[in-house]
C-alpha cells in the first residue's frame, strides 16, 4: 500500500518541479510555403507541358563524344566534388556519433601504481610502514539513458537529416560542375565559330586589297582605294588573335574544372555540338520540383534537421533518467596482480536522475534559438523554392526569345550576304566604289557574328535549363515528408521517439 502511494507522489513531484522550467509558448513563427501555392505565371503555363524531365546524363543531348568524355573526367578529378564528398562523409560520421548515445555505454578503467610509503610520518607502525607496494584498481561502468522524452533520438535524427542535406549539397555541386563544363565547352565552340568568321572575312579583305592593287597597276584604280582596302587588315588580324586567346582560355577552364593542369586542355579538339533534344517544359513543375532540384531537397532536409532541434530543446525541460551500474576490484599491497584475486571487490547499481528546476531562463533561451534556427531554415527553403521557379521561368523566356532571335539573325545573314555579293560584283566591274564594299562587308561580319552568338546562347540555355530542372535525378524518395519537416506537437514519455521513428 505504501509503495503504490509513494510512486505516484514521486512522479507528481518530479513533473511539478520540471514545470518550473516553463517554455512560455516559445516556438517557431514562420510557415513552409506549399509548392502548389506558388503562382506559376503565364510563362510556365504557356510553355510546352508535354516534354519530359531531363535525363541523368542530360549533356548527351549535345551528341558530342568529346564532351561526354570530358564530363566523366570532371566527375573523377574535380576538387570541388571531392570536397563535397568529404563533407558528406563527415556528416555521416557525426550522425553515427549522435546515434551512439542511444546504445548502452560501457567503460573500463585500470590504474596500476607503485607507491613508497613513508616511515612512521603519517601512518605509524604497521603494514604500510616504510614499504613499497602495488596499489591497483580495475573497474567497469555501465550507463544507459532511457531517453524517455526523445532527446537523444531526436539528436540522432537531426544529425542524420544534416547528413542527408550534405548529400543533396554534393549532388548540387555535381550538377553545377556539369553545367559549368558544358558552358565552357560551348564557349570553346563559339570561339572556333567566331574565329572562322573572322578568318573568312580576313581572306575576303585580302582578296579585295589584292584587287585594288591590281586596279591601281592597271591605271583604273586609286591610291585611296588601296589604302582603304589595306587599312582594315590589321584589325581583322587582331580579331583572329582575340579568338585564339578565347579558345586557349576555354581549354584552360575546362582543364581546371576537371582538376587537371592547363596542359590537359591542349588535347581538346574542335567541338561538334548539335542539339536535337527539344527544350520543352515538363508538366507539374511546382509540385515535382521539390524532389528534382538538389538545392530544394537540401533545404527540405535542413528544415527537418532544425525541426528535430526544437524537439531536442523541448526535451531539455524534462527529467533525464539514466541507469547506472559499476563493478570494481582493488588492492593495496601485495604483488602486481593481487587485485585480480583479492577480496577488494565492490559494485553499485541504480537509476540516476537530473531535472531542471531554476535555470535562469537558459532552457527557454535554447528553445528560442532552436525555433529561430528553424524559422531561418524555413525562410531559406521558401526562398529556394521561389528562386527555383523564377530560374525555370527565366530560361523559358530566354529560350523563346532566342528562337525568335535566331530566326531574325538567319534572315539578317542572308540579306547581308546578298548585299555584300552585289557590292563586290559592282566593285569588280567598276560600277561602284570600294566604300560600298566596306559597308556591306561590315554588315555581313556583324550579322554572322550575331548569328553565331545566338546559336551559342541557345546551346547554353539547354545547360542552364537542365540544371534549373534538377539535372534529371529524381530525389523524391530521398526527401523528407511534410510531417518530418515540423517539430513534434507534444513532448511526452516515449512520444517524441515514436513520432520520429514513424517519419
Amino acid at each position: 500500500m505504501l509503495k503504490t502511494t509513494i510512486v505516484p507522489m514521486v512522479l507528481t513531484f518530479i513533473l511539478t518541479i520540471a514545470g518550473c522550467a516553463s517554455t512560455r509558448n516559445v516556438g517557431p513563427e514562420d510557415a513552409l510555403k506549399e509548392p502548389s501555392s506558388v503562382e506559376a505565371g503565364v510563362t510556365l503555363r504557356a510553355a510546352n507541358a508535354d516534354a519530359g524531365w531531363p535525363t541523368a546524363e542530360w549533356w548527351r543531348g549535345y551528341e558530342d563524344p568529346q564532351l561526354d568524355a570530358w564530363i566523366e573526367r570532371a566527375h573523377a578529378g574535380s576538387p570541388s566534388l571531392a570536397l563535397a564528398a568529404a563533407r558528406v562523409r563527415e556528416a555521416r560520421s557525426l550522425a553515427g556519433v549522435a546515434e551512439s548515445a542511444l546504445s548502452p555505454q560501457v567503460d573500463g578503467s585500470l590504474s596500476i601504481n607503485r607507491k613508497r610509503w613513508p616511515e612512521n610520518a603519517y601512518y605509524g607502525p604497521g603494514k604500510f610502514n616504510d614499504v613499497t607496494t602495488w596499489n591497483d584498481t580495475g573497474a567497469l561502468q555501465l550507463s544507459y539513458n532511457l531517453d524517455v522524452w526523445g532527446r537523444d533520438r531526436n539528436s540522432a535524427e537531426r544529425a542524420l537529416d544534416a547528413a542527408h542535406a550534405r548529400a543533396a549539397d554534393a549532388r548540387a555541386a555535381q550538377l553545377e560542375l556539369e553545367a559549368n563544363v558544358v558552358r565552357a565547352y560551348i564557349g570553346l565552340s563559339q570561339g572556333f565559330a567566331l574565329r572562322d568568321i573572322a578568318q573568312s572575312t580576313l581572306e575576303q579583305q585580302q582578296k579585295i586589297a589584292a584587287r585594288a592593287r591590281r586596279r591601281l597597276q592597271g591605271g583604273i584604280g586609286t591610291q585611296l582605294e588601296v589604302a582603304q582596302a589595306e587599312a582594315s587588315l590589321p584589325d581583322y588580324e587582331r580579331q583572329l588573335e582575340t579568338y585564339d586567346e578565347a579558345i586557349a582560355l576555354s581549354r584552360n577552364q575546362l582543364a581546371a574544372l576537371a582538376g587537371a593542369g592547363p596542359g590537359a586542355g591542349d588535347s581538346i579538339t574542335r567541338p561538334v555540338l548539335s542539339l536535337a533534344t527539344p527544350l520543352g517544359l515538363p508538366s507539374a513543375v511546382p509540385a515535382e520540383l521539390i524532389g528534382r532540384r538538389p538545392d530544394v531537397v537540401a533545404a527540405r532536409w535542413t528544415v527537418a534537421a532544425q525541426a528535430r532541434g526544437i524537439d531536442v530543446a523541448k526535451a531539455q525541460f524534462y527529467p533525464n533518467i539514466n541507469l547506472m551500474a559499476s563493478l570494481s576490484q582493488m588492492s593495496a599491497g601485495g604483488a602486481l596482480l593481487t587485485f585480480l584475486t583479492g577480496n577488494g571487490s565492490g559494485w553499485s547499481a541504480g537509476p540516476a536522475m537530473t531535472l531542471p528546476i531554476f535555470e535562469g531562463g537558459r532552457l527557454r533561451a535554447q528553445l528560442g534559438a532552436a525555433s529561430a534556427q528553424y524559422d531561418q531554415a524555413v525562410d531559406q527553403y521558401n526562398a529556394t523554392l521561389v528562386g527555383a521557379l523564377r530560374e525555370i521561368a527565366d530560361q523559358v523566356v530566354r529560350l523563346q526569345s532566342l528562337d525568335r532571335q535566331l530566326d531574325a539573325a538567319s534572315r539578317s545573314v542572308a540579306a547581308a550576304q546578298k548585299s555584300y555579293r552585289l557590292a563586290d560584283e559592282g566593285y569588280k566591274r567598276g560600277l561602284t566604289d570600294y566604300l560600298n564594299v566596306l559597308v556591306a562587308q561590315t554588315q555581313l561580319l556583324r550579322a554572322q557574328d550575331g548569328e553565331a552568338r545566338v546559336r551559342a546562347d541557345r546551346l547554353a540555355v539547354y545547360a542552364t535549363f537542365s540544371a534549373a530542372l534538377g539535372g534529371g535525378i529524381d530525389s523524391s524518395s530521398d526527401s523528407p515528408d511534410e510531417a518530418g519537416m515540423h517539430p513534434a506537437a507534444h513532448i511526452g514519455p516515449f512520444t517524441a521517439r515514436m513520432e520520429t521513428r514513424s517519419q
